[in-house]
């Protein structure tokens, strides 16, 4: 897009694995507020089509990184779906938000995660380090995994038994294919995923046990989002979810944000729409772009903020 610059880079991690990274920011102008992305299942950051470029238009920089395991962090197949268990997860996530440029320590910051990255910015929220999340202003999930769709969740015989093979085989890759139909409505994005290398759909067991066990753990209150975790001692939650979603269930998602006692939260509801709502067709995808974007912007301004707050109400 227009007025859009993009960086893309490496980070290296302290066990000295590099996790690729890409920023999206307005060409012209100093951003008003900075977005850290967690991507989802089979993934990578150059998979949201318009919305990345759209929330830097705004003024919103975007910063994106391909987790360990997927995308262009995955530099042998040995290393596809090897994301470790959730310790890991969380540690590179720190490690990628304490990366930011320091120039910007004053420019409001804000997570935002899809799917998979939706329960792990959730799971953040909930056990991250203090000094981190207090800098964090508002948490955003993307119909996040609280719970698979009743027609795609494994038997719970299988988990109990992919589990205890994770244990002695944590690295033992198995491919959880992804029915691309089910994306999106768009038959032009679920063609670009299904010819997408990146999203090789490979997971490993102690990768598949950690991602099942941290939406249970949403799902039956075992991880609990509290108020007062993010930046001026409140929490701010924003979550949108399609109610045709046939990867990760709607209704569960809406029980669990219902559970979640803070006072600005916010639910969208995007009815009959699919997974990745970043990826509807025609006007759809704008009309998230703009959803995510007046949400963040309104809690970038002190009063603008206040207001919001004072106003937030499920939209369900």
């Amino acid at each position: 897009m227009a007025n859009v610059s993009t960086a893309e880079g490496w980070l290296t991690l302290p066990d000295s694995h590099k996790l690729y990274t890409k920023t999206w920011k307005a060409a012209t102008e100093p951003p008003r507020a900075r977005l850290a992305v967690i991507h989802g299942f089979s993934d990578h950051c150059n998979q949201y089509g318009i919305l990345f470029p759209t929330l830097a238009q705004q003024g919103i920089a975007v910063y994106a990184f391909d987790q360990r395991g997927w995308g262009r962090s995955v530099q042998e197949p040995a290393q596809k779906g090897r994301t470790g268990p959730t310790r890991q997860v969380m540690d590179d996530i720190t490690t990628f938000i304490r990366s930011l440029p320091e120039e910007e320590p004053r420019v409001p910051l804000f997570m935002l995660g899809h799917s998979m990255g939706g329960a792990e910015v959730l799971h953040y929220a909930a056990t991250g380090p203090k000094d981190v999340l207090s800098g964090i202003r508002g948490f955003l999930c993307e119909s996040p995994f609280i719970a698979l769709h009743p027609a795609g969740r494994p038997s719970p015989i299988t988990v109990t038994l992919g589990r205890l093979a994770g244990r002695v085989l944590p690295n033992r890759q198995m491919v959880n294919k992804l029915d691309a139909t089910k994306v999106s409505r768009d038959p032009e994005v679920c063609k670009d995923y299904e010819a997408d290398p990146l999203c090789h759909d490979t997971g490993t067991l102690e990768g598949l046990a950690s991602m099942l066990d941290r939406a249970l753990e949403l799902e039956t209150g075992k991880v609990v989002l509290r108020e007062g975790v993010g930046e001026g001692g409140h929490t701010r939650l924003w979550v949108g979810h399609g109610t045709a979603d046939q990867i990760c269930e709607y209704q569960a998602c809406r029980n669990w944000y219902e559970s979640v006692d803070v006072e600005d939260k916010e639910m969208r509801v995007y009815e009959g729409w699919y997974h990745k709502l970043h990826a509807e067709p025609g006007d759809d995808k704008v009309r998230f772009a703009g959803d995510v974007s007046k949400w963040i912007l309104e809690r970038c301004d002190p009063i603008a903020e206040d207001q919001a707050t004072a106003e937030a109400k499920p939209k369900l």
